[in-house]
Order: C-alpha cells, then sequence, then structure tokens
C-alpha cells in the first residue's frame, strides 16, 4: 500500500507557477527549434563522416593498387634490363661471329683463289711436258751417244748433258711440286669450306637467338607501356578521390563550426530558460536541457535510475499511484522510488514505504542512498536528491540538499 502520512502541502500559487514555468520549459525543448537544427547539422556531420571513410576506404585501395602496380613495373623493368644485357652479349656474340665468318670466307676465297692458280700452272706444265713428249717421238729421244756425235768440242758436250739433266729435273719438279700444291691447296679449300659451313650455322644461331630476345624485349616494353598508362590512370583517380576527400574534410569541419555555434546557441537558451525556472521554482538546479545528467563514470544503472527520475520527476503527486502499475500519470513518494528501482532492474514490483525498510543492504551506499519510514520514503541518486516532497517545494521531484533523515532507516542496493 502507498505511503501513510499525509503529503505536505504548498501554496496554490507557487504550486501553479512553477507548474507554469516548468510546461512553458518542456514546450520550449520539445519544441524541437534548436534540437532539429543540431539534428540536421549532425545528421550532415554522419553523412560527411561516411563519405570520408568511403573515399578513404576508395583512397586506401587505390594505393594499394598502385603499389602492387609499381611492385609490376619493376618486374618488368628488371626483365627488360636482362633482356637488354642478353640482347647486347648476344649482339656482340653475332658481331664476333659474322668477323670471324668474314675472315674465313677471305681466306676461302684466297685458297680458291690459289687452288686455281694452281691448277692453270700444272695445266701448263703439263701442256709443256705433252710438248716434250711430242718433240722426243718425233725426234727421237736424245742420248749420250747422239750428244757426243752432235758435240762441237767438249765443253759443248758437257754443256748439252747438263741441259738435258737439268731439263729432267725440271720436267720432274715442276709435275712433282704443282701436284703437292694442288694436294694441298685442295685439303685446305675443304676444310675451309667445312669452317665456313660451321660458322654459318653458328651465326644463323646466334641470329636467331637474338632476334628472340629482340622480340621478348619489345613485348616487356609494351607491357611496361600498358603498365606504366595503367598506374598513371590509377594515379589520377588517386588525386581525384583526395581532392574529394580534401572537399568533404573542409566541409565537414564547417558543419562542425556550425553545429559547435548551434550548441552553444541552444546552451545559452537553455541557460537563459533556466535561471527563469530557477527564479520561479526557488533556485532548483537543473542542467541545460531540464534533467538532471549522471555524473562521468556513473554505472549503467545510476543512468538508467536518472533517467527514470527524469521521465517522472514532475508528474504530479497521487496517492497510490505508481502501485497498480508501473505506468501511471502520477505517483506517490513509494511508487516514485520503486519506478526509478525497477528501471534499473534493481526492483519487480512496486512496495510500499514501510517495504524499503528492509529493502537492500543496510546503509549509505556509493552512489543511491534509500531513506525509508512506515509512512515516507526518498533516495539520494548521484548526490542528487530524488523525493516527492520536493515536487511539493520546487515542482519536481529533483533537488540539491534537504530531506528527512530522523527516523528514516537508511538502506541501499547491493553494489550501489
Amino acid at each position: 500500500m502507498p505511503e501513510t502520512r499525509p503529503r505536505r502541502r504548498v501554496s496554490t500559487i507557487a504550486a501553479r507557477r512553477a507548474s507554469v514555468v516548468l510546461v512553458s520549459l518542456a514546450a520550449l525543448l520539445a519544441s524541437g527549434l534548436v534540437a532539429s537544427s543540431s539534428g540536421d547539422l549532425k545528421n550532415q556531420i554522419s553523412a560527411r563522416q561516411s563519405q570520408i571513410s568511403a573515399q578513404r576506404s576508395a583512397a586506401a585501395a587505390l594505393q594499394s593498387r598502385i603499389a602492387a602496380e609499381s611492385s609490376q613495373i619493376a618486374q618488368t623493368s628488371d626483365g627488360i634490363a636482362t633482356a637488354r644485357a642478353r640482347l647486347d652479349a648476344l649482339q656482340a656474340d653475332l658481331f664476333a661471329r659474322i668477323a670471324q665468318l668474314r675472315t674465313v670466307q677471305t681466306e676461302l676465297i684466297v685458297a680458291r683463289n690459289r687452288l686455281v692458280d694452281l691448277e692453270n700452272r700444272l695445266l701448263a706444265a703439263s701442256q709443256a711436258l705433252a710438248t716434250n713428249l711430242r718433240a722426243v717421238y718425233e725426234d727421237g729421244q736424245p742420248n749420250l751417244m747422239t750428244a757426243i756425235l752432235n758435240a762441237h768440242g767438249f765443253a759443248d758436250l758437257l754443256e748439252q748433258v747438263d741441259f738435258m739433266q737439268r731439263i729432267g729435273r725440271q720436267d720432274a719438279d715442276i709435275v712433282g711440286f704443282t701436284k703437292a700444291a694442288r694436294t694441298q691447296v685442295l685439303h685446305e679449300t675443304i676444310r675451309l669450306g667445312v669452317l665456313e659451313g660451321r660458322d654459318r650455322t653458328l651465326t644463323d644461331d646466334v641470329l636467331s637467338e637474338r632476334n628472340q630476345v629482340a622480340t621478348l624485349q619489345a613485348a616487356l616494353v609494351s607491357q611496361q607501356i600498358s603498365e606504366l598508362a595503367a598506374r598513371a590512370n590509377s594515379r589520377s583517380r588517386l588525386s581525384t578521390v583526395d581532392s574529394t576527400l580534401g572537399s568533404l574534410q573542409s566541409q565537414l569541419s564547417s558543419l562542425r563550426s556550425e553545429l559547435a555555434a548551434a550548441e552553444a546557441r541552444a546552451a545559452e537558451q537553455a541557460q537563459q530558460t533556466a535561471a527563469e525556472v530557477n527564479q520561479s521554482v526557488g533556485g532548483i538546479a537543473i542542467d541545460t536541457s531540464g534533467m538532471v545528467q549522471p555524473p562521468p563514470g556513473a554505472p549503467a544503472a545510476v543512468r538508467e535510475m536518472i533517467a527514470a527520475g527524469n521521465a517522472i520527476a514532475t508528474l504530479p503527486y497521487i496517492w497510490g499511484g505508481g502501485h497498480g502499475s508501473f505506468q501511471a500519470a502520477g505517483y506517490d513518494c513509494s511508487g516514485s522510488v520503486s519506478y526509478v528501482l525497477a528501471a534499473a532492474g534493481l526492483l519487480s514490483a512496486p512496495e510500499v514505504s514501510g517495504d524499503f525498510e528492509s529493502y537492500g543492504d543496510p546503509g549509505p551506499g556509493q552512489w543511491v542512498t534509500i531513506y525509508a519510514s512506515d509512512g515516507h520514503v526518498w533516495m539520494e541518486i548521484a548526490g542528487w536528491r530524488f523525493d516527492t516532497v520536493a515536487l511539493a517545494e520546487g515542482g519536481t521531484r529533483w533537488s540539491q540538499g534537504g530531506g528527512e533523515f530522523a527516523g528514516f532507516v537508511v538502506r541501499h542496493p547491493p553494489g550501489l
């Protein structure tokens, strides 16, 4: 059941004045003029932040792609350098092979010319021998007796004999030299021909390999050109993304400045309204939004209790309110305390004032302290007094200071 002690009375004029001012404050806050402006700016800021995040992701992806393309270009450049070095080596080898081939061909031409000359000399010697043979056949073979009979003295005889011997030796030497030289030149010609064939084959092989390497180098250069174009395109896109990102960041900075200005104006208006309320309801300290705010570091349960207290802070005192259901048009003292505790999950059903004398743990709590008696109950939350007596005094259950202590049992929720 609700508390049995009568609720304290206040002057009708003061209560009405407090109600009018609080209703005006609530209407101002509920009008949403400032909140709407701040909300629009926050939505725009959130949109810009999302766009910036997307642009940054795109920039990171492009930077990663450019790095990969640069790595591929470096690999292609290495391949081109290797191909160029190989091509230079093959070209040098080709030049050496061509020079060697030309030398062999020159030697072969000289040998062939020499062979022709020898063959001509052999032909001439053969013709001379044939002529001598015909002369011998026709005139008879000169012999020593003929030479003696035909000689005009001993000196002429010696001369004819010596001439005959020299002619014979000369003919034999010419024929033998010509045949030997012809054989040597023929062998040299055959050897040079083999060398020419081998060198020509090696030259053709080097030329073929050089052409293959040149084709590979051309393909690598074409690939590098394509890769450079792709990287240039990626860099152009990155530049565009960076430009867009800079514009979005500038817009975000401008929107934040507008939001700060709007919040400053809202704070100033709220302070002015709060000052009017304070003057009208006896100087109750409330924050710029008209509600109590949890202090930094407050536990979640404390924040939930303060939010619940804000929800019913100015609802009227109704004897028995909040006992049939947590949802009511007004609340008495135990109904108010029950509502706040239940919002934080610390109470499952409404209790009357006397029940709170055994609620939770004994003594004051760090964040929450309950003062209970058989006729009344109130509580302190994070230094704020939450009490229907404060509602009667100032139009809101929240206040700082005051409260009844004598004859009350002090309890607190476990852990708070």
